[in-house]
């Protein structure tokens, strides 16, 4: 299987020369295979977020090795790390960011516009989009006039445009009541199941973790556990049983 996403050793410190250094990842590792569904847990302050930026390459002050598609991203120049996150990756976050003088299809169509791409080009994947996310009948509706689940369908639907490898999350459903939160999160298992989109989704909640495939656990700025959840109720920490300690940190985390 390909590896869609490849962390290597990959530590990120916070702070100037003479100041606090703050050490939020330390020698992290992860592997993401095409087509998997990962979510991304740990305590407040573990590296979660900050993980996920440097993977979507947003921050690249880190050492160690990044790799998106086979292409390490490290060393890369700007432009062609902006192609990248163009044509290979879809950002989705807590906070909607909706261009709210747009309509719901503008705010769609607005990053693929940008990157060159003529209307009439993305119709068939507008309306199909459109159709997946439930949105077909608020096509021309005002950001304002949706609800928080609605604005979150309009920003997965922007970040699906583009025909994405790779879907980055974080605490998308965090600002969300806990059934707006399950359809985006069911919206999300569509995604993945039916276009293959490879999705690494950083949560506090289990019940989100659980519509993934596997759950890594952040601790101390490194990736200590992977829990397969094909397992269901019986659950393995990866190679060996789940302890009592690994379900009480779960169960924390939810």
């Amino acid at each position: 299987m390909e590896n869609m996403i490849e962390v290597k050793n990959v530590s990120k410190s916070f702070g100037k020369k003479g100041e606090v250094i703050t050490q939020v990842l330390n020698d992290a590792n992860l592997t993401v295979e095409r087509g998997e569904f990962v979510s991304l847990m740990g305590a407040s302050g573990s590296g979660k977020s900050t993980l996920l930026y440097l993977i979507g390459g947003l921050d690249r002050d880190f050492s160690g090795e990044i790799d998106i598609c086979g292409q390490s991203i490290g060393p890369m120049k700007e432009k062609k790390l902006s192609e990248i996150r163009l044509s290979k990756i879809g950002f989705i976050f807590q906070f909607y960011n909706l261009v709210q003088n747009l309509t719901v299809e503008d705010n769609i169509l607005l990053p693929s516009l940008v990157a060159g791409r003529s209307r009439a080009s993305l119709k068939k994947d507008l309306d199909e989009i459109l159709e997946i996310t439930g949105l077909t009948e608020k096509r021309k509706t005002m950001p304002g006039k949706l609800s928080g689940g609605q604005q979150q369908r309009v920003a997965i639907a922007r970040a699906v445009i583009g025909n994405p490898e790779i879907i980055l999350a974080d605490e998308a459903t965090g600002n969300l009541d806990s059934k707006s939160g399950a359809e985006i999160m069911q919206l999300f298992k569509r995604l993945n199941e039916e276009k293959g989109i490879t999705i690494l989704q950083v949560t506090h909640s289990k019940k989100c973790a659980d519509y993934g495939t596997r759950t890594v656990i952040l601790e101390n700025g490194k990736t200590v556990r992977e829990i397969d959840q094909t397992e269901d109720d019986s659950a393995t920490v990866i190679g060996s049983p789940m302890s009592s300690s690994d379900r009480k940190l779960v169960r924390t985390l939810s």
